[in-house]
C-alpha cells in the first residue's frame, strides 16, 4: 500500500471528512490554487480583439454562402468565450468576487448571450450535488431521462416515443442546445425570481442578442441569414453539449437519501477525458472534472498538474478515478441513456466501474451499486 507523503493508509473510515482535508493541503502545498493573472490577463485580453475581428471578417466577406464557414468560427469562438466565463464564475480567476462577477457578467452575458444569474443558478445546485435526484438540475431534463422513474413519467406520446429512442437521439438533440441556453437566459433575467443585477443582465443580452441578430441581417439576405443562425447556434449548442456530457453522464446516479462525504460524492460522480494539451484547450478544461469538481476554484492551467496526484490520492483510498478517452465516454454515454431509454432498471451501476466497488459506501434501495 503507497503511503507517500506521510498520508495515513487506507483502513481508516473512507467517508472521514479529514480526507478531503488532507488532499487539499496537498493541493494548497503544491501551489495550485495559485492565481494565475499572466495566462487569464491575455486570454480576457484576446476576447475582444477575436470578436472584433471576427466580426470585421464577417462584414467583408458579405452575403455569400462562405459565411457559413464563419458561422461555424463564430461558435467555436462563443463556446470558448462561455468557458472563459466558466472560469470567472468559478472564481479561478481573480481573488474579488466582484471581479470575477463582473468578468462572468460580460463574458458570458455580453459577448455570448448566456445568462450568468442563470447559470449560476443551476450549476451551483449542479456542482452541490453531481448527479443527485432531486437536487442536480443536469439529470433533470425535459426530453432526456436519466433514471427509469424519469422515462416512465406521463408526457404526450411524442416524447414517450423519444425517450424509448433516446439514445439515437441525444448528440442531435445537443445541436438546439444553444437555441436553449439563450432562450432560458432571457426567460431567467425577466421572471420574477431574484438574479442579482437583472438590469445589467437585461441590458447586456439585449445588446448582445438584438445586436447580433442586427448584424447578421444587414449584412446578409434573409435566406442565408437563416442558414447562418441555423448553423452557428447548431455547432455552438453541440460544441458545448459533447464538451459538458462527458462529465456527469453514465456514472452512478445518486438516491436523494444516500448520504456521502465531499471527497467521494465529487470523486465518484465525474469523469476525466484522458487526452493532451490539444483537448485542454478544447474542451476548456472540462477534461479534467474529477480535480474540478472537488477544487471549483483552481484556475484552468493548475488542473493537468494536479490531476496525478488527486489520482494517486484517490487510489490509496481506494476511491475509484475514473478517466476514460474522449470517444470511449461518448461511447458510454449513448449506451447509459439507450439503457434507461429502453427501460433499464439499474440505473446505479456505473458503466465503468461496474465490478469495483468503495468499502463503506451505502447501497442503494434498489439493489444497484455505486462503484
Amino acid at each position: 500500500m503507497i503511503t507517500t507523503h506521510g498520508r495515513r493508509p487506507a483502513g481508516r473510515d473512507p467517508g472521514a471528512n479529514s480526507d478531503f482535508t488532507d488532499l487539499a493541503k496537498l493541493v494548497r502545498s503544491a501551489g495550485l490554487m495559485r492565481r494565475r493573472y499572466g495566462y487569464y490577463w491575455t486570454k480576457l485580453s484576446a476576447v475582444p480583439l477575436l470578436i472584433g475581428g471576427a466580426v470585421a471578417v464577417f462584414i467583408w466577406i458579405g452575403d455569400t454562402w462562405w459565411q457559413l464557414f464563419t458561422a461555424a468560427a463564430f461558435a467555436f469562438l462563443f463556446t470558448q468565450v462561455a468557458f472563459l466565463g466558466h472560469d470567472a464564475a468559478h472564481r479561478q480567476i481573480f481573488r474579488s468576487g466582484r471581479w470575477n462577477d463582473w468578468i462572468s457578467l460580460i463574458l458570458g452575458d455580453l459577448f455570448v448571450g448566456m445568462s450568468y444569474g442563470w447559470w449560476q443558478h443551476k450549476h451551483t445546485r449542479h456542482h452541490a450535488n453531481p448527479n443527485r435526484i432531486g437536487s442536480d438540475p443536469d439529470i433533470d431534463l425535459p426530453v432526456i431521462a436519466f433514471t427509469p422513474t424519469q422515462a416512465q413519467r406521463h408526457r404526450p406520446a411524442v416524447l414517450r416515443w423519444t425517450i424509448a429512442h433516446q439514445g439515437a437521439f441525444f448528440y442531435p438533440i445537443l445541436l438546439l442546445e444553444g437555441l436553449s441556453l439563450h432562450a432560458s437566459s432571457v426567460h431567467r433575467v425577466l421572471q420574477r425570481e431574484h438574479v442579482a443585477r437583472r438590469p445589467v443582465e437585461i441590458a447586456f443580452l439585449a445588446i448582445r442578442i438584438v445586436g447580433y441578430l442586427a448584424l447578421v441581417f444587414l449584412v446578409l439576405s434573409p435566406g442565408v441569414a437563416a442558414v447562418f443562425l441555423t448553423v452557428q447556434l447548431g455547432l455552438f449548442g453541440f460544441y458545448m453539449g459533447v464538451s459538458f456530457a462527458p462529465n456527469h453522464k453514465g456514472m452512478p446516479i445518486v438516491p436523494a437519501g444516500m448520504k456521502l462525504d465531499f471527497l467521494r460524492r465529487q470523486a465518484l460522480m465525474s469523469r476525466n477525458i484522458r487526452g493532451n494539451r490539444v483537448l485542454d484547450f478544447a474542451m476548456g478544461g472540462l477534461n479534467y472534472q474529477i480535480e474540478h469538481h472537488l477544487f471549483p476554484s483552481m484556475p484552468r492551467p493548475h488542473l493537468r498538474r494536479a490531476a496525478p496526484m488527486i489520482a494517486q490520492y484517490l487510489r490509496e483510498r481506494e476511491v475509484p478515478y475514473t478517466q476514460t478517452t474522449l470517444w470511449q465516454s461518448y461511447a458510454i454515454v449513448f449506451r447509459y441513456i439507450n439503457r434507461v431509454g429502453l427501460g433499464e432498471r439499474d440505473p446505479f451501476e456505473c458503466p465503468l466501474l461496474a465490478q469495483r466497488q468503495s468499502p463503506g459506501i451505502e447501497q442503494p434501495a434498489t439493489g444497484g451499486r455505486i462503484a
